[in-house]
């Protein structure tokens, strides 16, 4: 995994500026309490616009794991696990990110596996999961404070609290 915004490329820094932008072929944004469905990250939000599109424009599942196999992905934070081990399943070529996800990060941070040890493919519970490059740190301070800023704000469609909140005890 590369770090540092010195080995970007001007594309990977002008892509990643489109992402912090939510631009591009096919863009997501982090929706689980919107939803109420904890799967709607930014990254299966695009795959699924993506897919949409291939179906519509009548590919088959060939094709669309051909046209997989060639994007590169945009995010601004590295994906988490569930992100990265999805990512992995379908194919993709590479992937971008802004900022690690210290809790969460599948991609180097936490568990690596946009990575094999035992080669290219792998078999895990019947799916052929594959390698995938992955560069973190390209506008990472942009990426914080984008995070920031939204933390900062609160959550507007975070659910209200159901119990009633416990004093402490002297």
């Amino acid at each position: 995994m590369t770090s540092s915004l010195e080995e970007a490329m001007p594309d990977d820094v002008m892509f990643m500026k489109l992402a912090l932008q939510q631009t591009v072929i096919a863009s997501g944004r982090n929706r689980p309490t919107e939803t109420r469905n904890a799967t709607r990250h930014a990254e299966m939000e695009a795959i699924d616009k993506l897919l949409e599109r291939c179906q519509r424009s009548g590919l088959t599942r060939g094709e669309i794991s051909l046209k997989l196999s060639q994007c590169t992905l945009y995010v601004t934070c590295e994906p988490c696990i569930m992100c990265a081990a999805a990512l992995s399943i379908i194919g993709i070529k590479e992937v971008y990110y802004g900022c690690a996800n210290d809790k969460f990060g599948g991609c180097g941070s936490i568990m690596f596996l946009h990575k094999y040890s035992s080669g290219k493919y792998t078999s895990d519970e019947g799916s052929k999961r594959k390698e995938f490059k992955c560069t973190g740190g390209i506008m990472a301070l942009e990426a914080i404070n984008l995070l920031r800023s939204f933390y900062e704000q609160g959550n507007p469609n975070a659910p209200k609290p159901h119990r009633k909140l416990m004093q402490p005890r002297d």
